[in-house]
């Protein structure tokens, strides 16, 4: 049970979190529509917005304030770190404002750009870098040696040997070509160290530039290089199903 002094009642942390009005929250606890930490809720109910997995409609919905949801576009150059010890260009110095201590949900080698995930919430990044919930991403590849025969496709989705064992792509589609370089989109759902250039290097195409444009659900969109912005509640909410389906 959750300390008196941190348990609040139900429809108030549901209408904090941005459900509804209270009387709306308390219409949908009513109805059943509502679980705490996996049990149907009723009216009256109190829970630690801290701790409590409150789900609305199997919905997951954030109520813990202190929690931090980032999407960065990074940019080429920056390392995938938040405390650099050789004093090169990081994620910090983009997301350093805050005054919670935060970490990135999987890795972009520094000479990639795109979306990365940042967070201080450990459960989230557990379940989406943990290998069976096969969480995708999607990239986008500038590559040469062009133009692609249609048998790279078939190749990458057929599996390729690399150094470290077979690896093969979820989808694969040619985005546009100029002269001997193409543009590919790629998604996979393995994070294997340089997964997507050495897959592309393997069938005779080395990238050039590398973008990753989504993970799972969430979307880099129109972010602009270095830019973050917060993850909507429904965001958050889907990534944690990505997790669990």
């Amino acid at each position: 049970m959750p300390q008196a002094d941190t348990a609040e009642r139900l429809q108030k942390v549901l209408a904090a979190a941005g459900v509804g009005s209270r009387r709306a929250c308390e219409d949908l606890i009513f109805r059943r529509r509502v679980t705490v930490n996996g049990k149907v809720a009723k009216l009256g109910d109190k829970v630690d917005p801290t701790k409590a997995e409150i789900l609305v409609d199997g919905q997951r919905v954030i109520t813990d304030t202190k929690l931090v949801y980032l999407a960065l576009n990074k940019p080429r150059g920056v390392v995938s770190s938040l405390d650099d010890e050789k004093g090169r260009n990081e994620l910090a110095d983009f997301v350093g404002q805050f005054d919670v201590r935060l970490h990135h949900v999987g890795r972009l080698d520094a000479d990639s750009e795109g979306l990365l995930l940042i967070t201080n919430d450990g459960e989230l990044t557990n379940k989406l870098t943990h290998p069976r919930y096969e969480i995708q991403k999607t990239y986008l590849a500038e590559v040469i040696n062009g133009p692609l025969p249609r048998t790279v496709g078939r190749q990458l989705l057929s599996g390729v040997e690399l150094e470290d064992g077979p690896a093969k792509a979820d989808s694969f589609k040619l985005v546009g070509a100029l002269g001997k370089t193409a543009q590919v989109e790629i998604v996979l759902h393995e994070g294997r160290k340089h997964i997507v250039r050495r897959m592309l290097e393997a069938v005779g195409h080395p990238v050039t530039r590398l973008i990753r444009t989504a993970v799972g659900p969430i979307r880099l969109g129109d972010l602009r290089p270095g830019g973050f912005r917060h993850l909507s509640n429904a965001e958050v909410a889907a990534l944690f199903k990505a997790a669990e389906d």
